[in-house]
């Protein structure tokens, strides 16, 4: 049939085409085809229970396809709004052969599903996606490299609570309160045959029940008081407003106290989970006190093992339950922990030698002790201090040092003691003011046995050339993820808010790591084999 003036004008080159298949268009070395590989051999439908039968609305989206679709855009570029997303759903056509012909999802069903469904199950898929691939990989549980990094949360960067403060401005408000009590003990109810007792700290309840003792002895009605100009209070109304100002002050500080905790100092206001630490902002090392997370990965073999977030500023107490989680994981710990000096103490040396773990991780000193050798063999150090026959330390001017007690040191959870040794005489020693620093009385030393045996062990577990090869490993493997996470994928700042949101974020992005990390060392294996 010839064609037409009316048919020439309606046809364009840019008419839709329909292709039969729509991974003809992929290229065969795309990642969705590694991703693909991963995600069909873990069964999904255990993850996702199907809901009730609804007869009304609109027909609910399938859970696995959404999952794929948001691991998919966690795997090619790091970290991904939820608008990103579903415009990569319009016009990827990656995104539509993982779609599979189900209708493009707006972002609020991206944002209900991860909501809703992955808060609870993520940590399970991360675990099952690890299993697939280190079964694939041949990964090395054995050895894992710790490390961490602070990201700031999502918060307010200048509202915060001291912890410190609340308590320095609630002891100024007992006083203020017992200064009350004795005003109302002498103005009013001292005509009454009525004495409050004054404490030096005021618990709430007690609080509390003033008022209500007050109200009760001075038959005081709330609903007869005055305010605004023009109106003068009676001497009952202005104490029982000042001790009900007090009291709401002890409740602010008292919840402020409860959210900080025992093991925190500072906390956000914008979000109460997150801590103020102090973070690098550039290369030149200059740092700013921002609401932040103490991110902690274990790594095996570039692949994140275990990801978790704490709201302490010291790596210290982090070491602990990311062992812990290890092994909730894998079913073991590793045998080989290695770790930067932050993560040296003696709790952790001892954490480890409960749990048959080798100790891999520097402490402060331990550069000094390695390769300063005048630090390593100055003889006014307690460490070098020879021993007579009876196990006393000798200083250099042949001084004898008593024993004297054993401290228990603040703030240690394992109960370690230090022992406190004092010299018999300082006095006219030609060495003192190299060996003491102090020039008043004699020196006192504490030597902690337990502590500078693990040290040892340290040095000579680092010094040798599995520890050299370790260390060297770790400081590729733990702070190169964190570089790729941080500099290459862009993923500076959380998203979300909260402790339970921000760790379902960072598995996300866990998750889209190691498959990147598959999908690379799969490419790299297929080159080298070409």
């Amino acid at each position: 049939m010839p064609l037409t003036n009316n048919t020439n004008g309606n046809y364009t080159i840019r008419q839709l085409k329909l292709p039969l298949e729509i991974e003809k268009l992929i290229d065969v070395a795309d990642p969705v085809y590694t991703f693909c590989e991963v995600v069909d051999h873990i069964d999904l439908t255990k993850y996702f229970v199907d809901g009730k039968d609804y007869k009304t609305g609109r027909p609910r989206c399938d859970a696995q396809k959404l999952l794929k679709v948001i691991l998919f855009a966690f795997m090619e570029h790091g970290i991904s709004s939820l608008r990103d997303i579903e415009k990569l759903c319009r016009n990827d056509i990656r995104f539509l052969y993982l779609l599979d012909g189900m209708k493009t999802p707006s972002f609020v069903t991206f944002g209900n599903f991860i909501r809703n469904e992955l808060t609870i199950s993520i940590e399970k898929i991360f675990k099952d996606i690890n299993c697939y691939i280190f079964e694939k990989e041949q990964v090395d549980l054995e050895h894992t490299y710790i490390d961490g990094t602070k990201i700031e949360a999502n918060a307010n960067r200048y509202t915060w609570v001291w912890k410190k403060s609340c308590v320095r401005n609630r002891e100024k408000v007992f006083e203020k309160i017992s200064s009350l009590i004795e005003c109302m003990n002498s103005e009013v109810l001292g005509y009454m045959g009525v004495k409050l007792e004054t404490r030096d700290e005021y618990a709430i309840d007690y609080v509390e029940t003033l008022l209500q003792q007050y109200c009760r002895v001075t038959s005081l009605d709330k609903n007869s008081f005055v305010s605004g100009r023009g109106h003068r209070k009676t001497i009952h109304q202005r104490q029982y407003q000042e001790l009900e100002g007090y009291l709401e002050r002890l409740k602010t500080y008292a919840k402020h106290i409860e959210i900080c905790g025992e093991s925190r100092n500072s906390y956000a206001k914008t979000d109460h989970d997150a801590t103020f630490m102090r973070m690098k902002m550039d290369y030149m090392g200059n740092d700013q006190l921002l609401p932040a997370y103490n991110v902690q990965a274990a790594i095996c073999d570039e692949y994140i093992a275990v990801i978790d977030a704490k709201p302490y500023a010291s790596d210290q107490d982090c070491f602990v339950p990311l062992m812990e989680k290890f092994k909730e994981i894998y079913g073991h710990y590793p045998k080989y922990p290695v770790a930067d000096a932050g993560y040296g103490s003696y709790n952790n040396y001892l954490y480890c030698e409960e749990h048959g773990m080798e100790k891999y991780m520097k402490f402060t000193m331990f550069e000094k002790e390695t390769k300063n050798e005048k630090y390593h063999t100055n003889p006014y150090r307690a460490v070098n201090f020879r021993r007579d026959a009876e196990g006393n330390l000798i200083c250099p001017n042949n001084k004898k040092f008593i024993f004297k007690y054993n401290k228990h040191v603040k703030g240690n959870k394992y109960g370690r003691t230090e022992e406190l040794y004092e010299c018999e005489s300082c006095e006219g020693c030609p060495n003192k003011t190299e060996c003491c620093k102090s020039t008043k009385g004699n020196r006192t030393v504490r030597i902690n046995r337990e502590l500078t045996t693990f040290h040892e062990e340290v040095i000579s577990n680092l010094e040798s050339i599995h520890g050299a090869l370790l260390c060297m490993n770790r400081s590729i493997q733990s702070e190169g993820t964190f570089g790729i996470i941080k500099w290459d994928r862009n993923y500076k700042r959380l998203f979300r808010r909260g402790k339970e949101s921000v760790l379902l974020e960072l598995t996300l992005i866990s998750c889209g790591y190691n498959l990147y990390k598959y999908h690379n060392k799969k490419k790299r294996t297929a080159s080298i084999a070409a």
